[in-house]
């Protein structure tokens, strides 16, 4: 009982996140301010792809709320985080990429705890 809770938590915390940060990505402006549109400046990344990597993270947070593609879901999560740290690492930039090592995880926690409304045999 006490891991579904957890689980459940945990899919509603990513899910929220992922939609918060790739609606952040989509609605972001070329030339704007603030600490993801500096963080996708110091990486080189081109509004193509901030808004392809924005629609990513959207859809594998609606994926992971149903247990039908939870797991596939949680694979394009893990993904986008592991593209992301790549790419912060080939700028230089090691602070961001040890800050989403959590982030990273989290997906791959969850593909261990299962879905809490899951028919399990």
């Amino acid at each position: 009982m006490i891991i579904k809770l957890i689980s459940g938590a945990l899919i509603l915390f990513t899910a929220f996140m992922g939609i918060k940060h790739g609606w952040q990505g989509l609605t972001m402006k070329p030339g704007d301010t603030g600490s993801e549109a500096d963080l996708f400046a110091k990486i080189n990344l081109s509004p193509g792809a901030s808004k392809v990597i924005s629609v990513l993270s959207i859809l594998s947070a609606l994926l992971i709320l149903a247990p039908q593609t939870f797991v596939v879901g949680n694979i394009i999560n893990a993904a986008v985080i592991l593209l992301l740290m790549i790419l912060f690492l080939k700028a230089g930039e090691f602070k961001p990429a040890l800050i989403e090592i959590p982030f990273l995880l989290i997906p791959l926690l969850l593909i261990f705890l299962k879905h809490p409304f899951a028919q399990h045999i």
